[in-house]
């Protein structure tokens, strides 16, 4: 008698939890972007380990779901927050020199480049995703902006806009385990029209046999 291949089970949507990473730990940062209080041990603790580590993992989940953009995008950031915790630690502990503000905003302005980038991705994906990845491209080029000019305004407008940024990460993360949870829409995402869904997949299939 042959023995049964076992059922294989649903993997679970592991985005909600790098959204919630990502999204809490902007938040704090950019309070204090706002100027509201110093950097301290609260957001290095969250951006090493719930927006940095957290969102790490995620990308390795979502790359065993095969999700190109997932693991692009969760990995990147998570590994962002932590290179960001190692600019500011590191000078601390002697073992680097502290990078100089224009320096910083070419590094602020390059993760612009590559969340502009991810912008046009999430084009296809529902409204709720793309003004996270929207907001998120002007914030990185508010704050590259803030450091080569050196103007506590831009900065203070980019703390503003990072919390929004972050809250917008939060309401999707949200949405997705409460629509999932109760099986119909309890916080709406903006889902794409099917039309439109189907005039994306027939431009990828043009591009691929081109």
């Amino acid at each position: 008698m042959s023995t049964p291949l076992p059922v294989s089970q649903p993997l679970a949507n592991p985005a909600p939890l790098g959204l919630m990473g990502f999204g809490m730990t902007t938040i704090l940062l950019n309070i204090h972007n706002a100027g509201f209080f110093p950097i301290d041990a609260m957001i290095l603790a969250m951006g090493i380990f719930y927006g940095g580590i957290g969102q790490v993992i995620v990308g390795m989940m979502c790359f065993k779901r095969g999700d190109t953009f997932g693991t692009t995008a969760f990995t990147s950031y998570g590994l962002f927050w932590l290179t960001l915790v190692g600019l500011l630690v590191m000078p601390e502990m002697g073992i680097s020199q502290a990078s100089p503000a224009s320096f910083m905003g070419w590094y602020l302005g390059l993760w612009g480049v590559f969340t502009a980038f991810m912008f046009v991705g999430s084009l296809r994906y529902p409204r709720a995703k793309q003004v996270v990845f929207g907001s998120l491209t002007i914030l990185f080029f508010l704050l590259a902006a803030r450091d080569f000019t050196g103007s506590a305004l831009i900065g203070t407008i980019a703390g503003f806009e990072g919390i929004f940024c972050g809250a917008s990460a939060i309401y999707f993360a949200m949405a997705q385990v409460l629509n999932a949870e109760y099986g119909r829409v309890i916080l709406p995402v903006g889902e794409l029209k099917q039309a439109q869904v189907v005039s994306v997949a027939d431009t990828n299939e043009t591009l691929k046999a081109a």
